[in-house]
């Protein structure tokens, strides 16, 4: 039997701030879920299709990720995927150690990197469409919200996206460019949440298409997980986030904030 349940024991041995920082540096595996809202305008019944692919992503995801890690402790004691070749891809290693075939190691390392692969295209897929509604808005310059003439989606941003996100990806570590991934989808979604309480508040009569319900306890349930996974990183993810923040914010205060559509009726 290649599961042991002797190895489940001790099941947390590093307690709830162990959960915490591990939640915190997995957390980019469960990001993609979020760029299918970002395709919103291209889905045929937006109300019906999004809540239900939001949701089906979310729980395949966590059944598949919540079945590896326990058929892969229970192969091997925890201890054994501390450091090393075992650290780095933990599923060939164990099989290594259990005596597979290197033929099987190998399926599953090419299965490792297309889902890295796969990430990186949703990555840039939601960054794209990010970008093209922020310059829609007047946040960021024309070319960002250019449609393509024939495919009808926005090109540039889909182009930019990879020659500035993708390519470098590719050359960084890939535990610093997850918990820069991790800080700045948190950060995001703490925002988001605090948004819908806002302008549930200011703007109760508006139309809306989707609505967040149980307000404004889901919203604040919302910020106080992204915070408490916040919590879980590096000291230096929070220097590179604090920078980048700080670009973002120069951008805003010297170009976006003039130049919104907001700005321009408020004038």
């Amino acid at each position: 039997m290649l599961v042991k349940p002797a190895n489940w024991t001790p099941f947390a041995p590093s307690g709830f701030a162990g959960i915490v920082t591990g939640g915190a540096i997995v957390f980019f595996t469960y990001i993609g879920f979020d760029s299918v809202s970002t395709a919103a305008e291209e889905c045929r019944t937006p109300q019906r299709d999004l809540p239900f692919g939001i949701i089906a992503s979310l729980v395949v995801c966590t059944v598949l990720y919540v079945g590896v890690a326990i058929v892969l402790l229970g192969m091997l004691k925890y201890t054994s995927f501390v450091s090393g070749e075992a650290a780095e891809a933990p599923v060939a290693y164990a099989l290594k150690a259990l005596g597979a075939h290197p033929f099987y190691r190998s399926v599953i390392v090419v299965g490792a990197l297309m889902g890295m692969i796969s990430s990186l295209l949703v990555f840039q897929y939601g960054q794209a469409r990010i970008w093209y509604a922020m310059s829609r808005d007047g946040l960021l310059p024309k070319l960002f919200s250019a449609v393509h003439p024939r495919f009808k989606t926005p090109h540039w941003s889909t182009w930019i996206a990879c020659f500035a996100v993708g390519i470098p990806a590719g050359m960084v570590d890939i535990g610093d460019a997850a918990d820069l991934s991790n800080i700045g989808t948190l950060f995001a979604f703490t925002l988001v949440s605090l948004g819908v309480i806002f302008l549930r508040r200011r703007q109760p009569e508006r139309p809306r298409s989707f609505r967040v319900p149980f307000v404004p306890w889901f919203p604040l349930i919302s910020v106080l997980l992204c915070g408490g996974l916040m919590t879980g990183l590096t000291v230096i993810t929070w220097i590179r986030f604090v920078v980048w923040l700080g670009i973002g914010l120069l951008i805003y205060f010297f170009y976006s904030r003039h130049n919104s559509e907001f700005a321009r009726q408020t004038r």
